[in-house]
């Protein structure tokens, strides 16, 4: 158990490292991604090092696919570049204010990380509502997806905020390291399409994005999911009796799932290679985090762990609702905002897993409130309150028995 704990520690330090190096390095690239579409010339980062890494072709040619889109609303997408840069810098002061106790800090930087994400986000919204989708950079499917994430993202930060403001900090907790989790998307695309074009020359940017968005939401979540586990040792939750996900929940969601997974394949195939290559990069990270998943709840249940088996359990239900959800969102997609088959397919599937993450963690809260308002039941039943009507009523009786 000693050496288990001493693993478990020494992994989460690991991944601490590993995110605020991966933020601080990429808060400059953030911050001057958008000068040379303002001032051409400019100096910028993040193409000079995606120059290096890829071509110096490839640069160019995402530069030019992105000129038009981003003409249209570049003092707000410089505006939520720029606070997003400040934000990857602010989130690891968060994350390790937390864990070191400094409260008055962690409330500080606190405030500032929610005003910088609404500011960021307000001008991520004004590009996708001044940019009909089809005319987006790489199109449709990627429209929906950011839009997706931004609505994520101001929704966690909200339901972080109010967790707060309720004096919930395990809740508060879980919606920031979500809402984290979906700024995380801007970096690991970034380094997407630093690694992808090695796996798969000739490929533009557009179509490394729509490679990147078959796992990034799932990626994303499921590392939120790691660290909340990771931080909250609770063995149980006071309150907390029974499950939300008993067998015939298991089965229907993974029967669920299977069958979106099949629906899903099925359509990638027809797509050919390129359909081959998108659902490649879904299915492989899907499997990994279902594995991961399943292991830890069953590990959880096999040492009488209550509460983390049973948060493990509601994410894996969702999880296996993920496919089941994109399936039945292919013909939406496709009549309400007239997309080609495979647009919606890659839209579906790009959004699946991070909605349902989202559903996972209301889910979780819920749980959370549910067993403490089960507490609080408990106690009062056990100790009710005296009205000043009871108190007459027992000083009656009092009365009557001493006369008596």
């Amino acid at each position: 158990m000693r050496r288990t704990a001493g693993t478990r520690r020494g992994w989460g330090r690991a991944a601490t490292v590993a995110v605020t190096v991966v933020c601080l390095a990429y808060a400059p690239i953030a911050m001057t991604e958008l000068w040379p579409y303002a001032r051409p010339g400019a100096p910028a980062l993040g193409e000079w090092l995606l120059g290096r890494a890829v071509s110096p072709e490839f640069v160019a040619e995402a530069v030019r696919d992105r000129m038009g889109p981003y003409g249209r609303s570049l003092i707000p997408l410089i505006v939520h570049a720029v606070l997003g840069g400040l934000l990857m810098l602010l989130g690891p002061v968060q994350l390790l204010s937390a864990v070191r106790r400094r409260i008055r800090l962690h409330r500080i930087t606190g405030t500032v990380f929610a005003v910088t994400v609404y500011a960021s986000m307000a001008g991520a919204a004004l590009y996708l509502v001044r940019t009909p989708p089809a005319e987006a950079f790489s199109g449709a499917a990627f429209w929906i997806v950011l839009a997706t994430i931004l609505v994520g993202t101001v929704g966690s930060v909200t339901f972080g905020i109010l967790a707060a403001v309720r004096g919930f900090p395990d809740l508060h907790q879980r919606w920031l390291l979500l809402c984290y989790g979906f700024l995380m998307t801007a970096p690991l695309l970034r380094i997407e399409w630093g690694l992808l074009p090695s796996l798969y020359p000739g490929l533009g940017l557009a179509d490394i994005n729509r490679v990147a968005i078959m796992h990034l939401g799932a990626l994303v979540s499921f590392g939120a999911l790691l660290a909340s586990r990771a931080l909250d040792r609770r063995a149980t939750v006071p309150g907390l009796t029974g499950t939300w996900c008993p067998l015939p929940v298991r089965v229907a969601a993974h029967l669920a799932g299977a069958a979106g997974l099949v629906r899903i394949t099925v359509a990638f195939l027809d797509e050919g290679t390129a359909g081959r290559r998108l659902l490649l990069a879904y299915l492989v990270p899907y499997a990994v985090t279902y594995a991961v998943i399943a292991a830890r709840a069953a590990r959880a249940g096999a040492r009488g762990a209550a509460w983390p088996r049973e948060e493990w359990s509601l994410h894996l239900a969702a999880l296996c609702l993920a496919p089941a959800f994109s399936a039945v969102t292919l013909p939406v997609l496709e009549r309400t905002l007239g997309l080609d088959r495979i647009t919606a397919l890659v839209a579906g599937v790009g959004i699946g897993c991070g909605m349902l993450a989202y559903a996972a963690v209301t889910a979780v809260s819920l749980r959370i409130l549910y067993a403490r308002e089960v507490l609080k039941r408990q106690r009062e039943f056990a100790d009710p309150p005296t009205t000043p009507a009871d108190a007459r009523v027992a000083a009656g009786t009092s009365r009557e028995g001493a006369q008596g």
